[in-house]
């Protein structure tokens, strides 16, 4: 087996979109994404993880990382080598995050670690083809990433990197939603929205009443986002096989609060909810207007054009970080040998000692 290699992906603007002005959401701020990764590092090297590939950007992260692997002494924990992923240009923009993760599954990687919201997620998913993906929560809209303390993730990505978890039973396979207008495709891990408006402009939905479809991969009632909306009415986990639509409009007689982005919960008219099934294809009513994944703008379409969306089953491979670490406990992979002897007590019962 060669060296085992996880890469990461940090975005430096998630967190940072147009709803810090119309809400009160938080920023996480660049010091705790780097802060993540130094505690990802040192649970990597505990678990045999070699090599790690680390995104570089204009926005501190890796820079931050760097300093600290200089300032690292001798007799500190050791940290696996840490490749940064330079020498091309940084626009930053999505490109970044496509760029580095290309060049990730390139490499070699076991696993790719994504810091951002659902956004970089997405992004993440859309480039890494088959090598699992373990998206941590550092965004605006946190629907699809884990709320993970990053050691443990850390362990997890790399127990799977290492071969020492195997990946069947561990890592799952996501749905994903294929928007298609013409030649141009996007797809989206958790949801699909049409919105009337007619230009991109700032690409976070953050209005519902421009909304009149809406198609989600999963929906769940504690969630943040659009998916929320169909979450009280209709809720669909992540691991069963189908999705649900519906049709929006401010007067429809199902009436829902939907926690659409932090701080901000807004009442929407639902009619028409529907499952959608793998494979199935769903045409987008509006004559024109703009097609947003995962709650960002990115298709706008014209009169004449006959938008489509599609359930697919064939999504990014995502590790599950409680079932790697179950496996763990049943392996015992984490165990290391007792300095006293006889077995470990466990409260409640006698422990006999040899004399």
């Amino acid at each position: 087996m060669g060296d085992a290699i996880v890469g990461v992906v940090a975005n430096p603007l998630s967190g940072r979109d147009i709803r810090r002005l119309t809400t009160r959401a938080s920023v996480f701020p660049t010091a705790e994404k780097a802060n993540m990764i130094q505690r990802m590092l040192t649970a990597f090297h505990a678990v045999g993880v070699q090599r790690v590939l680390l995104s570089t950007d204009l926005g501190g992260i890796s820079a931050a990382v760097f300093r600290a692997i200089g300032q690292r002494r001798s007799h500190d924990a050791g940290w696996p080598d840490v490749e940064f992923l330079d020498g091309q240009p940084i626009r930053q923009t999505a490109q970044d995050t496509v760029d580095a993760v290309r060049r990730m599954v390139a490499a070699g990687a076991g696993v790719i670690i994504c810091l951002g919201g659902d956004g970089t997620a997405r992004v993440t998913a859309s480039a890494a083809g088959d090598v699992p993906m373990l998206a941590l929560s550092t965004g605006t809209n946190n629907a699809f990433p884990a709320v993970r303390e990053a050691t443990v993730a850390g362990l997890a990505a790399g127990l799977v990197a290492t071969g020492a978890v195997p990946a069947d039973g561990v890592v799952t396979r996501a749905k994903l939603l294929e928007a298609r207008v013409g030649d141009r495709t996007e797809t989206a891990l958790i949801d699909v929205a049409v919105s009337t408006q007619r230009h991109v402009g700032a690409r976070a939905v953050w209005d519902p009443a421009t909304l009149t479809q809406l198609f989600c991969a999963f929906a769940e009632p504690d969630v943040i986002g659009l998916s929320s909306i169909l979450g009280q009415l209709s809720p669909v986990a992540r691991h069963e096989p189908h999705g649900v639509t519906a049709r929006l409009a401010p007067q429809a007689p199902a009436q829902v609060l939907a926690p659409i982005a932090p701080g901000l919960v807004m009442p929407v008219g639902v009619a028409e909810i529907e499952r959608m099934l793998p494979g199935s294809v769903h045409r987008v009513d509006a004559r024109a207007g703009v097609i947003a994944v995962d709650g960002e703008r990115e298709i706008t379409f014209e009169p004449g054009e006959r938008p489509t969306v599609r359930l697919r089953t064939d999504g990014p491979r995502c590790v599950d970080v409680s079932a790697v670490l179950a496996a763990s406990a049943r392996l015992g992979l984490l165990r290391r040998p007792s300095l006293a002897p006889g077995p470990v007590p466990v409260a409640g019962s006698t422990v006999r000692r040899n004399t």
